[in-house]
């Protein structure tokens, strides 16, 4: 018996109100578990779709089915705000630009992501139980940060910022944790501590990871699995080993060159 995979994109289209077509009818699963990476030009709708998927952005038409086991959802269809509030427990996300509020306090930046699941009285004054705070302090202890809790967000570095941006994505308790390009702005030294920590993420919590990324050289180190956008198409789906110099350049463009990171 197949396990149904816990996401399905069927035929997912997206044009924008300029007329440009960033997806033109998209469609795989991803696996329950796994980490999939999405690769791709700029501009080949990697972005466009993660967005979709968490409905920052309207699909123009298609399917996203998210099913867990438990329960079965079309993320494409839903519409009232108690179902975008769910959407937004079920499947977390974290941005190249980290998003943090650079005043507020590491663990008051973690604390964030329980906004879906407390009232907005609480939230507004910081009213957050024990339970909730021990929870975040667990996520960044996981993230490998628990002793900057106190201080300014303002103050960590990228890739320490990026990794409270991990753990307040973890204090909603995701299915699914959205990553779009998560290390675009650190340095090559640093890429490799974030990746580390998605990847633990994936492997102690098994949650399922949907993570967009420009190098080649960390998504044959990361990745379980690949897909490949070009002009909003899907233009490859298999094992990140298989992607050769042919597949490469079809992917890229010929004269494209591969950058390593180390």
């Amino acid at each position: 018996m197949s396990v149904k995979p816990i996401l399905s994109i069927k035929n997912l289209k997206k044009t924008y109100p300029n007329g440009v077509q960033a997806l033109k009818g998209v469609s795989f699963d991803v696996k329950k578990g796994e980490f999939l990476v999405v690769i791709g030009l700029s501009g080949s709708g990697k972005s466009t779709m993660l967005r979709c998927i968490n409905r920052l952005h309207e699909p123009t038409s298609g399917n996203l089915v998210f099913n867990d086991g438990k329960v079965e959802k079309d993320l494409a269809k839903i519409e009232k705000p108690a179902e975008i509030k769910w959407l937004r427990q079920n499947v977390g996300m974290i941005f190249q630009h980290f998003n943090l509020i650079p005043r507020h306090s590491v663990l008051s930046n973690v604390l964030m992501g329980k906004l879906s699941k407390t009232s907005t009285l609480k939230s507004l004054f910081g009213m957050f139980s024990d339970e909730d705070v021990a929870e975040a302090m667990k996520y960044l202890k996981l993230v490998g940060i628990a002793d900057k809790a106190h201080i300014r967000a303002d103050q960590l570095s990228g890739g320490q910022q990026q990794r409270v941006a991990i753990a307040r994505a973890l204090t909603q308790n995701p299915q699914i944790l959205l990553a779009d390009e998560p290390v675009a702005s650190l340095d090559p030294a640093t890429c490799h501590v974030v990746m580390d920590y998605l990847r633990k993420v994936n492997q102690e919590l098994g949650i399922t990871i949907v993570c967009n990324l420009h190098f080649l050289s960390l998504v044959r180190q990361y990745a379980t699995r690949v897909v490949a956008l070009k002009g909003g198409e899907l233009v490859y789906e298999g094992d990140p080993k298989n992607i050769d110099e042919a597949w490469f350049e079809k992917i890229y463009g010929a004269g494209a060159k591969e950058v390593h990171i180390n």
